[in-house]
């Protein structure tokens, strides 16, 4: 047994010296991309904390002293409209996000379980509909809504947001791959109606989809420019996207305003950062329970 031991062991070390460099370039591949994409957020993080004179002067990663001076004049810009700006983001992206995700998982419930003339007519109409920018849609939303005297108000921004295809897409897999049909059946045999079925029965099931369809819906929402932009003429009706970069136009004339755009960008991160940390959760939950059943 020991002369066994002593001639598989080299072996196995040998294995495992063979595999060790396979190991390590997927993990060095994943860290220079985290890299890559947290390097922009560093960047912000450390610029918001200098002051207007080392911004460029000391174009480093080193801390700057003017964090506080910063935040100050941010709230003080125009009588604390980024704060404004801050709650009309809000107002889109939750609004928004949560509207969206109703119409998407209730659309995606209803082709994923039910069969009716034209579903999957609707469903490739819908698929056609993720293939195509936003950014083609946004000059004909805009005339649509100039017609019925919209334009430049807070539905502008909201209801375009509302219908979805990819969210509906992906609310009709989850709904297809979480929830059999002989559960809902069972349902349906002890008397339970659709409604009942839905709120009591598929609800809890699609939550973690609709965390993602949420998210997904929120951060895009968040991060959009173009359709306020285009939608918008009151500032005061401006997101942060928006309100940012009418700042940026007017650094070209006031360099002194790049700090508290840095400022600003960096303090747009938090709610999504904290979004995130905070739904997780979800997920995990969803992944344990697959665990378990499988």
């Amino acid at each position: 047994m020991t002369a066994v031991t002593t001639l598989t062991r080299p072996e196995g070390h040998a294995r495992a010296a063979t595999r060790r460099p396979f190991g390590i370039a997927p993990t060095a591949v994943l860290v220079l991309g985290a890299i890559y994409t947290l390097f922009p957020v560093g960047w912000v993080v450390v610029a918001a904390t200098k002051s207007k004179a080392e911004l460029f002067s000391t174009p480093t990663f080193a801390p700057g002293t003017g964090l506080l001076s910063n935040l100050t004049d941010l709230f003080a810009y125009r009588d604390g409209v980024f704060w404004l700006w801050l709650l009309n983001t809000v107002v889109y992206a939750g609004g928004g996000a949560v509207l969206s995700t109703a119409v998407s998982t209730i659309s995606g419930y209803t082709l994923a379980k039910y069969a009716f003339p034209g579903r999957d007519l609707i469903f490739n109409l819908l698929i056609g509909g993720i293939l195509v920018p936003s950014v083609v849609l946004a000059i004909p939303q805009y005339l649509l809504f100039s017609e019925i005297g919209l334009a430049d108000t807070y539905w502008a921004v909201l209801l375009p947001q509302i219908l979805h295809p990819y969210g509906i897409y992906l609310a009709r897999i989850y709904t297809q791959a979480a929830i059999p049909g002989s559960l809902l059946e069972a349902g349906r045999l002890d008397g339970a109606g659709e409604w009942r079925l839905f709120r009591q029965v598929a609800l809890p099931m699609l939550t973690p989809g609709m965390v993602t369809i949420f998210l997904f819906q929120f951060v895009a929402i968040w991060n959009n420019f173009l359709l306020p932009f285009i939608m918008l003429g009151d500032d005061h009706k401006f997101p942060l996207t928006v309100g940012l970069y009418t700042l940026l136009a007017a650094g070209a004339n006031q360099p002194s305003l790049y700090n508290l755009i840095i400022t600003g960008t960096m303090l747009s991160l938090v709610p999504l950062i904290a979004l995130f940390l905070t739904m997780q959760r979800y997920w995990r939950t969803d992944l344990s329970g697959g665990a378990v059943k499988s």
